[in-house]
């Protein structure tokens, strides 16, 4: 029987932004022990060497320092020593996002692949982390917020927690501050609410029956008799920050950030743009812990952090997911169908406003995560497609493709089920659970719907070609419009705020500011004479017409840079979708999609 891996996490200063971490392993390995920190955390696809953070690191047994040689950028090997063996190592932890470690006077936040090293060899073995509170006055009413399995320590409480194996400690992020807190149970499965950060009249009673809602509805979309979860209970975790957006997944909990606008206010009962986003954000979440994080991928299954994982599936579990989330808050009448189809018109319009989408399809941007998705340039709009929003176009596309070919009787709801069935249910139940190999997804879609769908997969998953959007919809009784025809004519560039001034962000390929001369970098400073505020040029540019001529003075590098732009219509379609009041049997087969 092994004995289990120790570690123990703190601050001796939390101003200094590190963690002090020790780890302490009974028997190391007899020809040195290896410890190595993970490259990269799933669900983000990008190298991020967290090892780079790891300010100092030395090694110890019975009394005696154990040298510790460095094998390459996130490996280490101790001499060889008899145990118990102890490594005592400091963390930097000042990145503000989902995906590594942060820790100030307010609040500590940490995801187990930026503090925890692996014991290589030992990773099966049980892993108890005590995580303890920081000295000073500041920090009692400091609590802990996490969905790993208590040992010694009670719920919300400092003390020791337990993981099975170390892909469970590094799939439970902890939360560490005085957070507002919330509980509500789903199907009996109790679900916690944390908010990091000052967010005045926070409605968290509205939040909890929201966030249930679209709860109890995916436990039962995967589960429709038995409404059983996968998991004992689900923490959402969220920084509240002044403008900000993202998610990370995990097998029990998730890890958010949003904007304070964002959150519901009491005593103020309309649903804001920013709140609908947030609950989507929520959803698509909630919905990995089905599709990804056990659902996954045969490469992901097991994943190996010390390199890229390379799929072409990516389509499947980001992109379906971004389908459901949204799909989600209108089947449980959080929105409603105007609102999502706004939802959908927008996600439409992003996609259909890049070239990329011609030049990469969602397979190879699936593919290409690694190198191209995640390291963003300023080009990136002119050569590659998102997985996630083109991913979601796919799979409505699927879903209403297999809706009427089979007049109802299949959907994609069906696939997704035979998906949890075959390759999710049991994942973490059994040793070396099964993910979807590349070949047989397209295998699965037919078997489950009982449509042939090669073509499909040709043109709009391997291939680059747009979906058909109004031949797809009006089955359903949504009206396609394209209104391209109303918008002001413009450079077709894309414009921020850079401090004091207005920076173009992208140059879009084949533009007005393309053909001109204009580069993504560009600093604005004067249209005909008149200068342009921070905010961009919408403004200046709403009293001109199609086919004028303007003078634009930028910025380059430090040179003044003069430019002869003649304005136009960018061309890029502008999608509308309405929901059609008749005929009925349309809106029957659209209620029936929408739930």
């Amino acid at each position: 029987m092994t004995t289990p891996i120790r570690y123990s996490i703190t601050s001796n200063d939390c101003a200094a932004h590190v963690f002090d971490v020790t780890l302490t392993v009974d028997t190391p390995a007899a020809d040195g022990q290896v410890f190595s920190l993970p490259a990269w955390i799933p669900g983000s696809y990008m190298i991020r060497e967290f090892a780079r953070n790891i300010v100092q690191i030395r090694g110890e047994a019975g009394g005696k320092k154990v040298v510790l040689r460095k094998l390459d950028k996130h490996t280490w090997r101790a001499a060889p020593c008899t145990g118990p063996l102890t490594l005592s190592y400091q963390v930097y932890a000042w990145d503000l996002s989902v995906r590594t470690a942060h820790l100030d006077q307010t609040h500590a936040f940490f995801n187990g692949t930026s503090v925890f090293l692996r014991v290589e060899g030992q990773e099966l073995s049980e892993h108890i982390v005590d995580i303890r509170r920081p000295e000073g006055d500041a920090y009692k009413r400091w609590r802990v917020a996490t969905s790993m399995q208590e040992l010694k320590a009670k719920r919300y409480g400092f003390g020791t927690y337990v993981a099975g194996d170390y892909d469970e400690l590094i799939d439970h992020p902890v939360e560490l501050g005085d957070f507002a807190l919330a509980t509500f149970t789903a199907h009996g499965v109790p679900h916690d609410i944390v908010i990091t950060g000052n967010v005045p009249n926070l409605d968290m009673a509205r939040l909890s029956s929201d966030l249930k809602k679209i709860c109890e509805a995916q436990i039962a979309f995967f589960e429709p008799k038995s409404k059983r979860a996968p998991m004992s209970r689900y923490v959402f975790m969220t920084m509240v920050v002044g403008d900000g957006y993202g998610g990370l997944e995990h097998r029990a909990s998730t890890a958010l950030i949003c904007a304070r606008s964002d959150l519901p206010v009491k005593g103020k009962s309309e649903s804001t743009d920013g709140y609908r986003t947030y609950l989507g954000l929520c959803s698509h979440e909630y919905f990995h812990t089905w599709n990804v994080k056990r659902i996954k991928p045969a490469m992901f299954a097991p994943y190996d952090l010390r390199e890229e994982g390379y799929t072409s599936l990516l389509w499947l579990f980001e992109g379906f997911t971004s389908y459901y989330d949204d799909l989600f808050l209108v089947r449980t009448g959080l929105i409603d169908t105007p609102d999502y189809l706004k939802m959908l018109s927008k996600t439409a319009n992003g996609v259909l406003r890049g070239s990329g989408r011609r030049k990469q399809s969602v397979a190879e941007s699936s593919f290409d995560a690694w190198v191209k998705y995640y390291r963003q340039d300023e080009n990136a709009p002119n050569a590659i497609v998102s997985y996630y929003t083109k991913g979601s176009l796919v799979a409505l596309g699927l879903d209403l493709t297999i809706r009427a070919e089979t007049n109802g009787r299949k959907s994609l709801d069906d696939v997704m089920l035979a998906l949890w069935q075959r390759f999710g249910r049991d994942f973490y139940s059994r040793k070396g659970g099964k993910g979807i190999g590349e070949e047989e997804a397209e295998a699965l879609f037919e078997e489950v719907s009982g449509v042939k769908l090669k073509r499909f997969f040709d043109r709009y998953i391997r291939g680059t070609e747009d979906l058909p959007l109004e031949s797809l919809m009006a089955p359903f009784g949504v009206a396609y419009a394209d209104v391209r025809k109303d918008a002001k004519p413009g450079m077709n560039v894309r414009v921020t705020r850079d401090g004091g001034d207005a920076k173009l962000a992208n140059v879009y390929e084949g533009g007005a500011g393309q053909r001109a001369g204009l580069s993504a970098g560009d600093r604005l400073v004067a249209l005909d004479g008149v200068r342009i505020p921070p905010a961009g040029m919408d403004g200046l540019l709403a009293r001109y017409s199609e086919n004028d001529v303007v003078e634009l003075h930028v910025f380059r590098r430090d040179e003044l840079m003069c430019f002869k732009v003649k304005l136009k219509n960018d061309g890029a379609p502008q999608v509308m979708l309405t929901a059609q009041d008749k005929p009925l049997a349309l809106v029957r087969k659209r209620k029936a999609w929408l739930g």
